[in-house]
């Protein structure tokens, strides 16, 4: 049948199958110029396999994060980004310095002589219009006073109690397990002898105001008189850490107004240190034993775990290291 087709028939068949054989030939040999390119390629260099290695940019990404995070923690901003506030920074209030509290560190504790002067402060001064509600006797006993002078202390104390047999209330004298006495009986009370200002429980302001335990010692040694421009009301006092400058509560810390009783000088700066740490302190009475315990639990569970690495290792490197060899069937027919 062929015989009868002419001759450029045959001629176009021809030139077709060139055409289609042309592009699978030049496939083939890019394919084998690709893999004889990626065949001969080089080992990479150590220096490029550690710089564009996941790790890498992992680490590079958590210091920039972290930084970032952390002059956020420091500066409260970043100077690149502005931000926009509904207060202006003079109703804010000036931002604390950092103190180098004894109690700052991971593994810090207390101070607790500074414990025991800051209580003798807040007795002799803050006591007369704030409370500490959630503080009792028992809680100073070990911590800045034995529990002889904290009996003594308590007892210094009339509290009401009852109803009796009679069903009346009577006045007892104080036990360990009182709380510290309020100054007054409810809070209409206290307003009204402060001329409309609710002096606050001081059980948690170290933990209720930002900057913690440097603002209140700035809060403390800031009281200066107004700058030019700035009106306070009368009755109010002028300090720039407090939000807004003026606050109700006078200054109270005066160098040598209360007596220490291990003779440490009663400066203003000292009273306030020893006031903070005490504050600090019955903010989180827990906080020297759950240090202890949280380095306790590091030492356990990093033993642990180097324990189980090491079990780990022993029961799967067998596995993970034997060589698997297979060994074809010889062809027995030749």
């Amino acid at each position: 049948m062929l015989q009868r087709l002419p001759a450029a028939t045959l001629n176009k068949t021809g030139a077709f199958s060139a055409a289609h054989a042309s592009p699978l030939r030049t496939a083939q040999r890019f394919g084998s110029q690709a893999r004889f390119a990626s065949s001969s390629t080089a080992s990479p260099n150590p220096f490029q396999s550690l710089v564009y290695s996941r790790a890498t940019l992992a680490s590079a990404t958590l210091l920039a994060t972290g930084s970032i995070a952390w002059y956020t923690h420091l500066y409260g901003n970043l100077p690149f980004i502005g931000e926009v506030h509904a207060s202006s920074p003079g109703e804010v209030g000036l931002h604390p310095a950092a103190y180098p509290w004894s109690h700052k560190g991971w593994l810090d504790s207390f101070d607790h002589a500074s414990i025991r002067r800051g209580f003798t402060v807040y007795k002799e001064v803050c006591a007369a219009c704030h409370s500490l509600d959630r503080i009792a006797w028992r809680n100073l006993v070990g911590v800045s006073h034995t529990a002889d002078e904290v009996k003594v202390m308590a007892e210094e104390v009339e509290y009401t109690d009852g109803p009796n047999d009679q069903g009346e209330m009577f006045q007892r004298p104080g036990k360990l397990s009182d709380y510290l006495p309020r100054p007054y009986p409810n809070d209409e009370a206290a307003r009204a002898s402060n001329q409309g200002a609710l002096p606050p429980d001081l059980s948690l302001i170290i933990k209720a105001r930002h900057g913690g335990a440097d603002y209140l010692f700035s809060l403390l040694t800031g009281y200066v008189d107004p700058p030019a421009g700035v009106e306070v009301r009368e009755g109010m006092n002028y300090n720039p850490y407090f939000p807004g400058g003026a606050i109700s509560m006078p200054r109270v810390l005066f160098d040598d107004l209360v007596e220490y009783d291990d003779g440490t000088p009663a400066t203003t700066s000292q009273m306030a240190k020893d006031l903070t740490t005490f504050l600090s302190w019955a903010a989180e009475p827990e906080h020297d034993e759950r240090k202890k315990i949280g380095i306790k639990a590091v030492i356990l569970f990093s033993t642990l775990t180097a324990l189980s690495i090491y079990v780990k290792r022993f029961k799967w490197a067998v596995i993970k290291n034997r060589k698997i060899v297979y060994n074809p069937p010889a062809d027995k027919t030749h």
